[in-house]
């Protein structure tokens, strides 16, 4: 279990495929969708996973602020660690901030960080060259670091 525990980034409880699974649930349900191509598949599914992770973030966030949270005193909570959970509720807000910015940027982290598409998928997705989306890639880190270094 420990050697388990140890591969999972910290903070981190949705499964990978609990989120697989909730993305497919609502890709089915959206019979309207028009499927272009693979890559517009692709392209829907990373926003969806993104959505869902951050909606998954904001609710853990509020029952950490005190909904149904146990009180536990100071001296009970001595020997408890706190574990830093990726804060995906401020990398959704600077990622609408570069969106503001520069769309493309933004939907490159999407796809490359939330939907896990290769920098060739991404490419094909957003019909620009592999290394466009390399430097788009590489800014966009840049840009997004930057904000969330800003934020308390």
């Amino acid at each position: 279990m420990n050697r388990e525990r140890r591969r999972k980034p910290q903070g981190v409880t949705l499964q990978t495929t609990v989120l697989i699974n909730e993305a497919y649930l609502r890709l089915i349900d959206a019979n309207d969708v028009q499927w272009h191509s693979r890559a517009h598949f692709f392209a829907i599914a990373s926003r969806l996973m993104r959505r869902i992770l951050v909606d998954y973030a904001r609710s853990r966030y509020s029952a950490k602020r005190g909904g149904a949270a146990e009180q536990v005193s100071l001296a009970e909570a001595e020997g408890l660690t706190v574990e830093r959970a990726p804060d995906l509720v401020a990398l959704d807000d600077a990622l609408d901030a570069l969106a503001k910015i520069d769309e493309r940027k933004s939907r490159v982290v999407e796809m490359r960080f939330f939907g896990g598409l290769s920098v060739e998928e991404t490419a094909e997705v957003l019909k620009v060259s592999p290394d466009t989306v390399m430097r788009d890639w590489r800014l966009a880190k840049s840009l997004l670091l930057r904000e969330l270094e800003r934020r308390p």
